[in-house]
């Protein structure tokens, strides 16, 4: 019985152990973004207007990498690329 309970107690404070090393990594945005609805690009404390991606990369640890969707590829790219080269 000593053991199941030694072993919660241990299970328990490394949970706790390891919530309290998450939360410590967690950067959030809150609040409300000004943001242009027609680039995208969002407004900074300063004032100026700066790519989203920038603001992002700047305020949390995420970053990015790009591609297109296929909507994008299709307005892009409206006919099939050949794949035959010969």
């Amino acid at each position: 019985m000593q053991a199941r309970t030694t072993h919660s107690r241990d299970l328990y404070r490394s949970l706790v152990n390891q919530l309290r090393d998450a939360m410590a990594r967690i950067k959030k945005l809150d609040g409300m973004l000004p943001i242009c609805a027609g680039c995208k690009k969002i407004r900074n404390d300063k004032g100026y207007w700066q790519q989203v991606e920038s603001y992002i990369t700047q305020h949390t640890d995420a970053t990015f990498s790009h591609s297109l969707c296929d909507e994008w590829i299709k307005k892009f790219y409206p006919d099939p690329i050949d794949q035959d080269t010969d």
